[in-house]
């Protein structure tokens, strides 16, 4: 008989951008498959059971909408939802400040990312859990070159990079120490593993796949169709 998972993750699902690329629609409610993309996101996490709660941070006007589209999905590990900040770390310090106390771990993902795989998210966790910190990521399939003004000045080997994804999960008191090394230092970081990666943290890439992609363009949702 296996042994049952206790829950010990709250995922942060931050979605307070200005989608700007997307010609100012609202990406998260957008409809996708038999939902939309928030709700897609939200089933992915809510079926995996290393899950606790799901905290959103996004633009209050769309709360109401959210909740509309948890309901109908089921998700009752939706705890709260908040409004975002002036940059995405900002963001991610609201979701933080809402976090449970029994919580060990944190997953941040992006909720632009509605095709991630229940199972990866727990194996990003389960990677987080031996090394402290981990993130989801691809090996990259092109050649990769370094430009200066115009001109190529260094090709990295393509076997040592990947594509950076979320969920990226981490202990929850290492984060917590980088996101005070951050705020001590007035340092704003794109990225959480960067923000780790500040204070020296390890961070293991854990393999997900190609399907996880982030819908930035009008034509990204017609690819997350495709891939539904």
């Amino acid at each position: 008989m296996s042994e049952q998972k206790i829950p010990d993750t709250s995922v942060i699902l931050v979605c307070a951008g200005n989608a700007s690329r997307m010609g100012g629609m609202n990406k998260i409610l957008m409809p996708l498959g038999k939902s939309n993309v928030i709700g897609i996101c939200m089933s992915a996490f809510q079926n995996c059971p290393d899950i606790t709660e799901i905290i959103i941070v996004t633009k209050p006007e769309y709360f109401d909408s959210i909740k509309e589209t948890a309901q109908k999905l089921n998700i009752s590990k939706l705890t709260h939802l908040t409004p975002g900040g002036d940059t995405r770390q900002k963001s991610v310090m609201q979701g933080l400040k809402l976090v449970s106390k029994d919580s060990s771990y944190i997953a941040i993902h992006d909720g632009a990312r509605p095709l991630v795989k229940t199972e990866h998210i727990s194996k990003v966790i389960q990677d987080a859990r031996v090394f402290g910190g981990a993130s989801l990521g691809v090996p990259v399939k092109d050649t990769i070159k370094t430009v200066d003004d115009g001109l190529i000045i260094d090709t990295p080997p393509r076997s040592s990079l990947y594509l950076t994804q979320t969920p990226q999960v981490f202990r929850k008191r290492l984060y917590f120490e980088a996101v005070d090394f951050a705020l001590e230092h007035q340092l704003d970081f794109t990225d959480d593993c960067q923000l780790v990666e500040a204070i020296g943290g390890k961070i293991y890439m854990t393999i997900g796949d190609y399907s996880n992609i982030k819908i930035t363009t009008p034509e990204d949702r017609a690819v997350a169709e495709a891939l539904l």
